[in-house]
């Protein structure tokens, strides 16, 4: 499920796709009326869904004109590719790590609980939590209704956003937040898991059940939020995510990649080693991934890999999210 084009949180927002050319921005004396007349179908169709008229209106409320910090920001994303060794040197540093040991150990028992109950790693749900929000410290400064309207009338993939516009008026009636205080990323990833308004639609639980969910606060909203997330994307319970392993030159780079699933009994037979110990009993297969190519870093990935790509699909994402939580947990 595509969440967004960045990996917007805690520090992850490193790799962009180039910029297509784009629409000059409304503006002038015409630009209010043309958005006031975008609003009003927005709340025609919210309405027509089901949203209370109350609720439309003071959602709506917030956005009186295009936010050009959002447009900006959605218009000049940075153009460059990193390796992977710079992206795991900027996504985790010393202090990612540090901050993760303090955070997890204070909240031991309560990520426990919910990784039993969904059946999804600890280190997951934590690695997860400290890409996507630094630990729940940053969560964005936007509003997410006046964001998401802002793109859906001027933005690069309108039709999409004016979905996620509808669906984030049906949170703030869901979730009972209050619009002024659904703040996110300037695309409208919400909260600290940062799920778009679809994903919390989908995915968002309450711990313990039976409340609403309140992914910006309640930490066990946003632990059980993670791990509903990963174990309805399949998650394999008590199996692992990958582990770093050494590959000799004798096994090429066209060998490797995510698709190339072998048995362990195999890649051991071809002379790939873990970097330490043995290869995990638990699992029975994987493939062999080494992102910088020959003399750079190898991992043999798992199931449960290609379920953390499932919330951000990046290979990146997925070992830094593995790497993190295997550290701090």
């Amino acid at each position: 499920m595509l969440r967004r084009e960045l990996l917007l949180g805690g520090g992850a927002a490193l790799v962009a796709s180039p910029v297509c050319a784009h629409k000059a921005a409304h503006a002038g004396h015409g630009a209010t009326g043309e958005y006031a007349t975008f609003l009003a179908g927005v709340r025609r169709d919210a309405i027509a869904q089901g949203v209370s008229p109350s609720v439309v209106s003071q959602a709506l409320a917030l956005t009186s004109t295009p936010n050009p910090k959002v447009l900006q920001a959605d218009r000049h994303q940075p153009e460059f590719t990193l390796t992977w060794a710079q992206y795991k040197d900027r996504v985790l540093t010393e202090k990612k790590m540090n901050d993760g040991l303090s955070a997890v150990q204070r909240r031991t028992d309560l990520i426990g609980q919910i990784s039993g109950l969904y059946g999804v790693s600890k280190g997951a749900i934590a690695g997860i939590w400290g890409l996507e929000s630094a630990y729940g410290t940053r969560m964005g400064t936007f509003s997410v209704i006046d964001a998401l309207a802002t793109l859906a009338y001027d933005g690069r993939r309108a039709s999409f956003f004016r979905s996620e516009l509808l669906k984030a008026l049906h949170v703030v009636e869901q979730a009972g937040v209050a619009p002024a205080n659904m703040l996110g990323s300037y695309a409208g990833a919400m909260g600290q898991p940062q799920f778009m308004p679809s994903a919390y639609l989908r995915y968002a639980a309450s711990y313990p059940a039976g409340g609403r969910a309140d992914i910006w606060r309640n930490e066990g909203d946003v632990f059980a939020s993670i791990g509903n997330y990963l174990a309805r994307c399949g998650w394999q319970a008590g199996q692992p995510w990958g582990e770093g392993v050494l590959v000799p030159d004798t096994v090429s780079q066209s060998q490797l990649g995510r698709g190339q699933v072998r048995p362990v009994a195999w890649w051991r037979q071809q002379g790939v080693r873990p970097r330490a110990g043995s290869f995990d009993s638990s699992v029975s297969e994987g493939a062999v991934i080494r992102p910088d190519g020959a003399g750079g870093e190898a991992f043999i990935v798992y199931h449960n890999f290609n379920v953390i790509r499932r919330y951000n699909p990046s290979d990146f994402y997925a070992l830094a999210v593995g790497l993190l939580g295997d550290a701090i947990t």
